[in-house]
């Protein structure tokens, strides 16, 4: 069995590829070619753009593919949604499409924009927008440097942001949050439907929720005197509870949990303070509920 995936190509690839390697699955790239190889024999992989990608996977062209809930809505693909993967090109968070304005407009909200133009990518959520607030308005479609394109082309813009920092740059005024959006998997139905190409889709999904869930945490490993293990666990915030084990001097104990790598600075000189010894801070590729 081969289960044919799309991967994106462009802003998310570099984060996708990473958060695949991350879940076990090393894709190699080469500079010039859309067909990475892989050290998986059931997976064949193609890099194309993740606007395209929902249509090409309904369609079954892929099996399973990656691409934004936003590229999703756009195309009004009929897809199964897998798994909701919350990373993008810069963060481990969802991006906005956000509707905004020149700062130096008067305009304050959608009703703002009656019968005035904007430019878009995402021509068809544009259009949901302004019908749900009652507002006829130009829906243009933008071929890229959406920022650049008001006030002298478009009266506002919606365009996706991860920080805001480019709107900013452009001397841009966010006005509304039109759609919030996360990397979903994604997978055509007829393929779904089948029990074997299904349960290789659900395994990806799992090792790459997995992936997502490490992300941020390290386990630390420390040993601790018995007498004072209740001091060492009242400073851990662990996911769980930690897991203690005995060691040959019944004294002490081995100690091991997983918590979030910014608060370790603050916990490891507290499990010094309270005895704990040879503490160790260990990276995370996946963690599984």
């Amino acid at each position: 069995m081969k289960l044919k995936l799309g991967l994106p190509k462009g802003s998310l690839q570099d984060s996708t590829l990473e958060l695949f390697r991350k879940a076990g699955y090393d894709f190699s790239v080469s500079e010039r070619s859309y067909f990475p190889s892989i050290d998986d024999p059931e997976l064949e992989a193609m890099l194309i753009r993740a606007q395209e990608m929902a249509r090409y996977v309904q369609d079954g062209v892929f099996d399973a593919g990656l691409t934004g809930y936003d590229w999703v809505l756009e195309n009004g693909a009929d897809v199964v949604e897998v798994a909701d993967l919350v990373y993008a090109k810069r963060s481990m968070r969802p991006v906005r499409w956000v509707l905004a304005v020149p700062e130096t407009s008067s305009i304050q909200g959608p009703a703002d924009l009656q019968g005035k133009r904007i430019a878009t990518e995402v021509v068809n959520i544009a259009r949901k927008y302004f019908a749900s607030h009652g507002v006829t308005a130009e829906i243009e479609f933008s071929w890229g440097a959406t920022e650049a394109k008001v006030p002298d082309l478009a009266d506002a813009i919606i365009e996706v942001t991860e920080t805001g920092n480019s709107l900013r740059a452009n001397k841009l005024r966010i006005i509304d949050t039109v759609l919030e959006s996360t990397t979903r998997l994604i997978a055509n139905k007829k393929s779904w439907a089948d029990p074997g190409k299904r349960e290789k889709i659900e395994n990806l999904a799992l090792m790459l929720k997995g992936a997502i869930e490490a992300e941020g945490k390290v386990g630390i490993k420390l040993n601790a005197p018995r007498n004072k293990l209740d001091q060492i666990i009242s400073v851990l915030p662990a996911m769980k509870n930690p897991t203690i084990s005995s060691l040959n001097d019944p004294d002490w104990v081995a100690v091991e949990v997983i918590l979030a790598e910014n608060v370790v600075r603050k916990i490891v000189p507290e499990l010094k303070k309270h005895g704990g010894r040879d503490i160790i801070e260990y990276p995370l590729n996946k963690v599984i509920p």
